[in-house]
């Protein structure tokens, strides 16, 4: 009924993020541990563990491993990834994508054929929470 690329986009949104506009790249084979902030689209095919953060758009590729805390403004998944997601726009879990963790977005959409334990909360648009800072974490002064 569907050939492969016509069942790939049914039940996308036209006003999805675009794959296309990526500006930085960590790809397959490579591995980065830390903190990642980025300021245009990135896309991530390697291994990172840590935290990202970014009001644009993260795409995990098939191949990419995350253990990570991420703030974005949408995400596109199709790796394994464990962690929290929190997201101002959308995030997108597409198949083969392997999620253990919490997502918090106002759209959420998951294709069939993801894996996903944990939870989803959704917040009115263009609110997303806001990662901890370590500064957080600190005792106050009284």
């Amino acid at each position: 009924m569907f050939s492969s690329k016509e069942k790939s986009n049914v039940g996308r949104n036209d006003s999805s993020p675009k794959e296309g506009d990526v500006k930085a790249f960590l790809g397959a084979g490579s591995e980065f541990e830390g903190r990642m902030v980025f300021n245009e689209n990135m896309r991530i095919d390697g291994s990172f563990r840590g935290e990202i953060s970014s009001s644009d758009l993260l795409v995990v590729g098939d191949s990419a491993r995350l253990q990570a805390e991420v703030v974005v403004g949408s995400l596109i998944i199709s790796g394994h990834f464990q962690g929290n997601i929190s997201a101002k726009n959308r995030v997108e879990l597409r198949a083969p994508a392997q999620i253990n963790g919490n997502v918090e977005a106002p759209v959420v959409s998951i294709e069939e054929g993801v894996i996903f334990n944990g939870s989803i909360k959704m917040n009115p648009p263009g609110k997303a929470a806001k990662a901890k800072s370590n500064s957080d974490d600190k005792p106050k002064k009284s």
